[in-house]
């Protein structure tokens, strides 16, 4: 995922760790952190969980969507997963190449975030949207 490495390449050289640049004040910021963990700074120093795991996942993913293109899966369930597949592989490559992953969206509320994570919980909504809404008319439709 080109953006969301561009975006963090941008972060880690123009800001200190911690250095946060308010764009609403008390609302929303750009604020540099680095995430040893996996979601919300869990499993900090546990690479099964934040390396191993994520490989399995992605691989999972890209047996998926070669299987789901050769199908001809749905348009819908093929973007969600693509967007689960890129999102966790950007995240991955930080892990595996920089050893944390940088987060910078910070809305003062919620942990700070980037753009990976967009990608993966709006691929997950649409995933569950899919399977809640369009799944059974394709099962019905192959009948």
């Amino acid at each position: 995922m080109g953006s969301d490495q561009l975006v963090k390449y941008l972060i880690r050289s123009n800001f200190k760790e911690g250095e946060t640049l308010p764009v609403i004040q008390d609302v929303f910021h750009i604020t540099y952190v680095r995430n040893w963990g996996a979601a919300f700074s869990m499993f900090q120093n546990q690479p099964l969980v934040t390396i191993l795991i994520p490989v399995v996942f992605m691989a999972l993913c890209a047996v998926f969507l070669v299987y789901g293109w050769k199908k001809g899966f749905d348009r819908m369930e093929m973007t969600a997963v693509a967007m689960i597949f890129a999102g966790g592989t950007s995240n991955l490559i930080d892990r595996t190449v920089i050893g944390y992953v940088t987060d910078m969206f910070d809305f003062r509320f919620f942990p700070v975030f980037n753009v990976a994570d967009i990608a993966v919980t709006l691929g997950c909504a649409l995933l569950f949207v899919y399977v809640l809404f369009f799944e059974e008319k394709r099962g019905k439709k192959d009948e």
